[in-house]
């Protein structure tokens, strides 16, 4: 997500994790119905760089048509054909289940189109996590590369599910190679617990679930108020005194609504890159926007490529 028009830029927070995808292992990727401009050029980059390995899932004539009518070499690439987006998204998922790809990422579909095969009860690609998004925002007025979570997937999250957003969000920054012990700002209106305002209940009690190791592997305060959460002069002149305030790295939106506007804030009045990925499935998925500048869109390749990269060699050998 962006409002850049792809003039040349300074370089930005990206550079260092773009960096670091091209010198790991190359992710094979199931992209699903790349049938336009922006969504095939996006997987043709990304394989060029050296971060994924595409297999692109569509109606073969379109895609072969639209890499024609742009100038995208696919000839290296494999293309298992499909009716329509539906379709695609469908056997996407079927050629993860098969092993074939470790990263899911999105064509020309609609959103709701993919994720309805990647949550399907039956055949889906649902682990006992809650799924959910997070916009990894270069915001060129911030110092920290900044997470945003939840608002694509989750719409009214619960505690529970507030608990795997924090939780997904907490292991990609950690996997993914942006740190360690990520500070994560609990948002609301307002920086008191109060009955009037339930989201400041709700952060209280997710601050207490992390002392109780129900949340790990970060560092929470909430309620906090946006301002107080990425200011620390707001945070002083407020009285806050933690070593989240004022210094945030993640934070966790009340709702898809409030993330949403947030997001978006940040993309169209600080000038801010987001690259979005979907979380708690059994691969990570790339969701990219049509808006999205060449950099964003390879950026999110490479954050899923290095949570993926990471992800492969936690998991538990067997024995011969």
């Amino acid at each position: 997500m962006s409002t850049d028009t792809g003039q040349s830029q300074s370089p930005s927070k990206y550079d260092r994790l773009i960096t670091a995808a091209k010198a790991a292992t190359p992710v094979w990727t199931v992209v699903v119905h790349p049938c336009d401009e922006t969504s095939l050029r996006g997987a043709v980059d990304s394989a060029q760089a050296g971060i994924i390995r595409p297999i692109l899932v569509g109606p073969e004539g379109k895609v072969r048509d639209t890499a024609r009518k742009f100038g995208l070499d696919i000839a290296g690439f494999e293309i298992v054909d499909a009716a329509h987006s539906e379709d695609a998204a469908a056997k996407g998922v079927e050629l993860i289940h098969a092993a074939r790809g470790e990263m899911l990422m999105k064509g020309s579909l609609h959103t709701d189109e993919l994720m309805r095969s990647v949550t399907a009860k039956v055949g889906g690609l649902r682990t006992d996590r809650r799924i959910s998004h997070v916009f990894v925002m270069d915001v060129p007025a911030y110092s920290e590369t900044l997470f945003v979570t939840d608002a694509a997937i989750n719409i009214f999250p619960d505690l529970d599910a507030k608990r795997d957003i924090i939780q997904n969000a907490i292991d990609l920054y950690t996997q993914a190679g942006f740190g360690k012990a990520p500070r994560v700002a609990i948002l609301s209106a307002v920086e008191t617990v109060t009955s009037k305002i339930p989201s400041t209940i709700e952060a209280a009690a997710l601050c207490k679930m992390a002392d109780r190791g129900q949340i790990t592997g970060g560092v929470l305060d909430g309620p906090l108020a946006f301002d107080n959460a990425i200011d620390p002069e707001a945070a002083r002149i407020k009285g806050i005194r933690s070593e989240v305030a004022g210094r945030a790295q993640v934070l966790v939106v009340p709702d898809l609504e409030a993330g949403n506007m947030l997001a978006k804030n940040l993309a169209y009045f600080a000038k801010a890159d987001g690259a979005g990925i979907v979380l708690g499935a059994r691969v990570p998925v790339v969701l990219t926007s049509r808006a999205d500048t060449p950099r964003a869109r390879m950026a999110s390749c490479a954050i899923a490529s290095l949570y993926a990269n990471a992800r492969r060699q936690q998991a538990p050998t067997i024995a011969a």
